[in-house]
């Protein structure tokens, strides 16, 4: 199953941090992540969102000067849970 994540990336820790203390007064659903690699090979924390929230979002970050440095519609492979990474296909265990 896909589902669509929406990432902003800023242009230093600093602007990340920001958005970060902005939005966590509110009851945003967000995550701060490792900008994902088909974004960049750099370092660096992005803002992960669900497409509905993002252009609310978006606003908000403007209006305290936030700087954006860009934004991304990504189609992920969803996962089944919470540990689905430890499980192969067919639901056995490594080991």
């Amino acid at each position: 199953m896909m589902s669509i994540q929406c990432y902003f990336t800023f242009p230093s820790t600093y602007q990340a941090l920001k958005a970060e203390k902005q939005l966590s007064r509110g009851s945003w659903d967000f995550k701060m992540v490792p900008v994902p690699r088909s974004v960049s090979s750099s370092c660096g924390t992005a803002l992960r969102c669900p497409p509905g929230q993002a252009a609310a979002i978006r606003e908000e970050l403007v209006e305290v000067s936030v700087e954006i440095e860009g934004f991304y519609e990504i189609e992920e492979k969803a996962s089944s849970g919470p540990l689905a990474f430890l499980f192969k296909r067919g639901g056995k265990q490594d080991g």
